[in-house]
């Protein structure tokens, strides 16, 4: 259950929009919102992100993540449907290169345990924030949680007049 924005000690309040960022490495809260799917066992850090809406007037979201570590190295996002990839082997050498089939193949399942559902169905992916409102969901970074990184999003801008807002930094406590 998302509680609210300003209620998870990680959040930052700018320009009446507050937004939560809280990683699951806690094997319970893991547990709880992707079941038997560990991700961080994948080097993958799911982080919940919380937007809450008090300007009065809609947002149009065009989310952009990334993962701060101390040293100040970025690491962008991951989107959700390649979250299924992350760890992957090498990709094997193509000797096939020029050559023409005429049907395409049929596409592989993906064995992968980060193609369940829980995965992409919990991703981030509100487009508006209506005036009022609070949109929640995941994104994921391939990397460990460190102490002392932080989260910095940006991509939030006024649904009417276009306008811009700050980029949100939230630092992750210990």
């Amino acid at each position: 259950m998302v509680k609210a924005a300003d209620s998870y000690t990680t959040h930052v309040t700018n320009e009446k929009v507050t937004v939560a960022a809280v990683p699951y490495v806690n094997a319970d809260e893991v547990k709880l919102a992707f079941g038997k799917v560990d991700p961080n066992k994948f080097n993958l850090l799911p982080v919940l992100v919380v937007i809450r809406n008090d300007t009065g007037k809609p947002l149009r979201v065009n989310l952009q993540a990334e993962y701060v570590e101390p040293g100040g190295h970025h690491i962008e996002a991951t989107p959700a449907e390649d979250v299924q990839y992350a760890g992957a082997g090498p990709k094997r050498k193509d000797t096939n290169v020029g050559m023409q089939y005429p049907l395409p193949f049929p596409k592989k399942k993906s064995t992968s345990p980060l193609s369940s559902w829980e995965i992409q169905g919990r991703a981030f992916a509100a487009k508006m924030i209506p005036a009022g409102e609070q949109v929640s969901g995941f994104v994921y970074f391939q990397t460990k949680m460190q102490p002392g990184s932080k989260f910095y999003m940006n991509g939030l801008s006024e649904a009417g007049s276009g306008k811009e807002l700050f980029y949100f930094e939230v630092p992750f406590e210990k």
